[in-house]
């Protein structure tokens, strides 16, 4: 099985505008994330789709393949999709699954990301979703946080920015679960899924993937027990920096 990391990044982001380049440890958030998602087990090779030069710079600078994209796109997943067929046309071989890394998720480890792969050896799943414990109110009914609702099968019923399930009886005993980024797909279902018309629920939550829900898709969720943020504010950056001064994985790629 041929399979690739890509990392989704653009200077452009409207909750905090430059944020891949903002500096955690004196190296950019997606540094992180790239060296992260190289040292994923599983993963045949990494690179960063942008539409950012200065994005592509920095990558290239510390020994990384940037692949450039269109500025057009309003969700990381077709421009993960565009990324691929980019570098299929240029190797000339096909790859069997991509794992979409966001490039705002620094704190996530080489072993969650390489965990997506093993759930492909049951044909009927066709894309993997890493999810987080939220751990406290503030961060269960906080609309950054995507919020996600399963199945006995685990499944995924449905995404919301809203708290789910309700939290109409007291939110403590919930299963209180955030989407991360961290999603992998079967080549043919991204490639699928980048075809298709954005849907009304994926454009009332901002969520991408209500559009595999939307038209009948199913989603595995993958739960993990480690801490993970989304960085979208520069709070959350500062929360994020300090996580990882703490963290196992950060000497693998970075010498402080």
């Amino acid at each position: 099985m041929k399979t690739i990391g890509i990392i989704p990044a653009r200077m452009g982001a409207s909750r905090f505008p430059g944020k891949p380049l903002a500096p955690m440890l004196g190296m950019p958030m997606v540094g992180h994330c790239f060296h992260r998602t190289r040292l994923a087990p599983g993963l045949d090779a990494a690179c960063v789709a942008t539409c950012d030069g200065a994005i592509a710079e920095y990558v290239q600078s510390i020994g990384g393949k940037a692949v450039m994209t269109s500025s057009t796109h309003n969700r990381a997943t077709t421009r993960t999709a565009e990324a691929l067929e980019i570098i299929e046309r240029e190797t000339g071989g096909k790859i069997d699954v991509v794992v979409m890394v966001q490039g705002d998720e620094p704190l996530i480890s080489p072993e969650i990301i390489g965990e997506t792969l093993k759930h492909f050896a049951d044909p009927a799943v066709e894309i993997v979703n890493v999810i987080s414990k939220l751990r406290t109110l503030e961060a269960f009914t906080d609309k950054n946080n995507v919020k996600v609702v399963v199945d006995q099968n685990n499944d995924a019923l449905y995404f919301s920015r809203e708290p789910i399930p309700s939290p109409w009886k007291g939110w403590e005993q919930l299963p209180r679960y955030m989407q991360t980024g961290i999603i992998a797909f079967r080549r043919d279902v991204l490639l699928r899924f980048n075809a298709m018309q954005e849907t009304p629920l994926e454009q009332y939550e901002s969520v991408d993937m209500n559009r595999v829900l939307e038209t009948g898709g199913r989603i595995r969720m993958v739960p993990t027990d480690a801490f993970t943020i989304g960085v979208d504010t520069p709070a959350e950056l500062a929360e994020a920096e300090r996580h990882l001064r703490n963290d196992p994985t950060l000497s693998r790629y970075l010498k402080l």
